[in-house]
């Protein structure tokens, strides 16, 4: 009767010890993934960030180039009436 008492105590030891170490890698587990996760999370703002900031300067770039655009339209304008003018007035050089 002791044996038997015996044998079931040590199995339910063994039971118990290998059901809260299993417990445990499940957390273990899940607080990797949380970590991993999270660092997937900031490289995610990092990139958002980034493209924010590429089409923030593409935005100036064009804005740049629109009016480097509209001041050489107006040069050419400009010039234009001079030649205009100075072929009126008969100051032209040709």
């Amino acid at each position: 009767m002791k044996r038997s008492i015996l044998m079931l105590a040590m199995f339910f030891t063994i039971s118990t010890a290998f059901t809260s170490c299993r417990e445990v890698n499940e957390e273990d587990d899940e607080m990797e993934m949380e970590h991993e996760m999270e660092g997937e999370m900031n490289e995610m703002d990092n990139d958002m960030d980034n493209v924010e900031e590429d089409i923030e300067d593409a935005a100036n770039d064009a804005g740049d180039a629109v009016e480097n655009a509209a001041n050489e339209t107006g040069e050419a304008v400009e010039d234009a009436a001079n030649e205009v003018e100075e072929e009126i007035e008969g100051d032209d050089d040709y």
